[in-house]
């Protein structure tokens, strides 16, 4: 056994009153936004140190499988090239690159010219983060950002690609979007308060002009709203998005005439989600208005003001959700999801009839890839399924049967799709919900008989449908005989947007108990073994992994909380932590007596019990900016003062890293590994046990 002792956090109470309320945070001191301070690094540090000890036996089993991961990656995978103004571009990876090459061509057998090489860029660096990255409308200048702390605070650097030099125009604190103007001279950006982390001025940048100079083109009022910028598909117009969670506007201005003001379409009306695609004069509008699922609008730019002139192409549908859209010169094509299945149907703007296209995997994701220009007959998609790599396919519109595939993700070693199965289930929730499931296994693992390991995955947040794709990390457990499940709780919204309606506010506990059943559910129809059940998730997923394990941790061998958001009550009450008040209609503001009353009665933090946890394994970054390291610091710390039993619970604190883990295309997979290794060990552990 391990001669460092488990890490014994210091009492130190602290008063939080709020409603009449009093809780007593005994562990509130871990906060340090400078992260400096003596007492705070010294306990991670030990926690740190006891996690290496503790791990000690599952190190070689992790070794070995993050060699198995990498493994299975081509050194040298490449995208599918697409063709932009005068140039095909795409990015490739090199042999012991972390990072991608981005380069380009004049044609498609023409020499390749490399415009950005990653792994230049992050040479000494613990962390990068690449950010966006925009060519001009000229094509002669590389717009890109980076982020070397893992706080997703960018700065913007611009490559002149007939010299090779950057220029002097460096822009700091930014959210690391930028759009381009047409005339090549002007570019917008979006800066991001130091404090909270909200991007929430925009502003426009002059080439050769000091960041000093810059104009302040438009500033956000209200913090509950995200800003995006982007250009719409026919390059005529910039694009500033503003989004809060239940309520959107969209601004606009000419592209080619940078130093006009931005302008809503239709100012922002609470309630009313809306996003657009330009065609000509005209404007397709997905919204929602009088439409819980979204329909499908068009409008004269003239007329956008006014609803009234807004006619309806496709009607609000109860049971499928429109998501997205492309519109082409002669094609519209739209994405919607039914069941819980996204779907594909191309309009041709002829007399033509529409078509919806087939794909044959029991689950699957497919969405639009790289679509760069208005002008194109042809569509591409990306597609995959939990048993087929993801796959860049073509299609000629005009012949829809004319399907061609450009790119397949190439999987090394032994891999076979054709010795996997893939399930979709609905299973009973408590209060009689339908829960969609995906499954995956290994057929020739599999015993329905309820004897196989199950990993089951959640998440269950701000609408975030959690696709059953690729993941070549999976085969792993696949291959071992371990059954991986995702469950699509409600929260998310894989069965539309009531679904996920239906798992926040007042409604949030729904996302815990969905879960929960959904395990229950597995166990009963023989799916797995009852006493070889894991579970995993992150961030918000965290927040589920936290509740799950306060109501029914009998129910698994072993958790993995990664970068957990399991203080709810405290970070909503705080206004000055990152990303706190544009999430209250996510959460709930707590500063109202009935949300703080709900929102504590689950809050992972507060909620810890006397009472036997299951192994847990938790990870974070110091420099995280989306969960702040000390809400798993505190949660862990109150877990072992007051857990009754003797199982593993290790916190693993990446003194480097932030919200994303790791950076690189390989070091990645050692968090992964690590996620394996130890839910793999303790699952052999016990069956060596039960053996016996």
């Amino acid at each position: 056994m391990s001669s460092i002792p488990s890490p014994i956090a210091a009492k130190i109470p602290h008063s939080l009153t709020l409603h009449g309320n009093t809780r007593i945070d005994h562990y509130y001191w871990m906060r340090d936004d400078e992260r400096h301070s003596p007492e705070v690094i010294a306990h991670l540090n030990h926690e740190n140190d006891y996690y290496q000890a503790q791990f000690a036996p599952f190190k070689r089993l992790q070794d070995d499988l993050f060699q198995e991961l990498i493994g299975r990656l081509d050194k040298d995978e490449s995208s599918a090239p697409y063709y932009w103004h005068q140039h095909w571009y795409f990015s490739r990876y090199q042999l012991g690159g972390e990072y991608p090459i981005f380069a380009r061509k004049k044609t498609i057998n023409a020499d390749e010219e490399v415009l950005l090489n990653v792994n230049q860029r992050a040479e000494g660096c613990d962390f990068y983060g690449l950010g966006g990255l925009s060519i001009s409308p000229n094509e002669q200048l590389l717009a890109f950002s980076e982020d070397r702390l893992s706080r997703r605070i960018y700065t913007i650097h611009i490559k002149d690609l007939s010299s090779g030099n950057l220029l002097s125009d460096t822009l700091s604190d930014t959210d690391g979007s930028l759009v381009w103007a047409n005339d090549n001279q002007h570019l917008f950006y979006i800066r991001k308060d130091p404090q909270t982390l909200l991007g929430f001025q925009v502003f426009r940048h002059r080439l050769g002009q000091a960041q000093a100079d810059d104009q302040l083109v438009y500033e956000e009022q209200d913090d509950s709203f995200y800003l995006s910028l982007t250009k719409s598909l026919d390059e005529t117009r910039i694009l500033l998005i503003h989004e809060s969670t239940e309520t959107s506007e969209v601004s606009v201005i000419d592209a080619d005439q940078p130093l006009a003001e931005f302008r809503p379409l239709l100012t922002r009306e609470e309630g009313h989600e809306y996003s657009v695609a330009k065609r000509g004069d005209d404007y397709y509008i997905l919204t929602n208005w009088q439409a819980v699922n979204f329909r499908l609008m068009k409008v004269n730019e003239t007329k956008f003001a006014n609803k009234q002139h807004w006619q309806e192409l496709i009607p609000a549908d109860d049971q499928s959700r429109i998501e997205d859209l492309l519109v082409l010169k002669k094609h519209l094509i739209v994405q919607h999801r039914h069941l819980g299945l996204s779907h594909i149907t191309v309009y041709p703007f002829s007399e033509q009839a529409s078509y919806q296209l087939s794909f044959d995997d029991a689950a699957y994701v497919v969405g639009f890839d790289v679509n760069p220009s208005q002008e194109s007959e042809q569509l591409r998609l990306y597609y995959s399924s939990p048993s087929t790599p993801e796959s860049i396919y073509q299609y000629d519109l005009n012949y829809p049967s004319n399907r061609k595939r450009l790119k397949q993700e190439n999987v090394l070693g032994d891999f076979d799709s054709n010795n996997y199965q893939t399930e979709r289930l609905f299973v009973d929730a408590r209060d009689g919900a339908k829960i969609p499931v995906t499954l995956v296994y290994r057929k020739d693992r599999f015993n329905k008989d309820g004897t196989n390991a199950l990993y089951q995955y959640g998440y269950g947040a701000y609408g975030y449908t959690i696709d059953a794709d690729f993941d070549s990390s999976i085969l792993s457990l696949l291959d071992r005989g371990v059954i991986y499940a995702i469950a699509h709780v409600r929260g998310g919204e894989m069965l539309g947007r009531p679904w996920y309606d239906a798992g926040r506010l007042m409604n949030k506990k729904n996302s815990f108990n969905d879960f929960i059943d959904v395990t229950n559910a597995l166990v009963k129809l023989q799916y797995a073994d009852p006493n070889k059940i894991v579970a995993a998730g992150g961030s918000a997923g965290g927040l589920l992994m936290g509740a799950v394990i306060n109501q029914a941790p009998q129910r698994y061998l072993a958790v993995a909380a990664h970068v957990p958001f399991v203080d709810i009550v405290t970070t909503m009450l705080d206004e000055s932590i990152p990303l706190t008040t544009n999430e209250y209609d996510e959460w709930g503001n707590p500063n109202q007596k009935a949300a703080f009353d709900y929102m504590l009665s689950y809050s992972p933090y507060d909620q810890v019990t006397s009472q036997s946890y299951p192994h847990l394994l938790v990870t974070t970054g110091l420099h995280d900016s989306q969960v702040q390291y000390f809400e798993p610091a505190k949660w862990v710390a109150k877990l072992r003062e007051y857990k009754t039993d003797d199982h593993l619970l290790l916190f693993h604190i990446d003194m480097e890293a932030g919200h994303g883990g790791k950076s690189g295309r390989y070091r990645r997979y050692q968090d992964t590994a690590e996620e394996y290794a130890f839910f793999l060990g303790l699952i052999n552990q016990h069956q060596t046990v039960s053996a016996r």
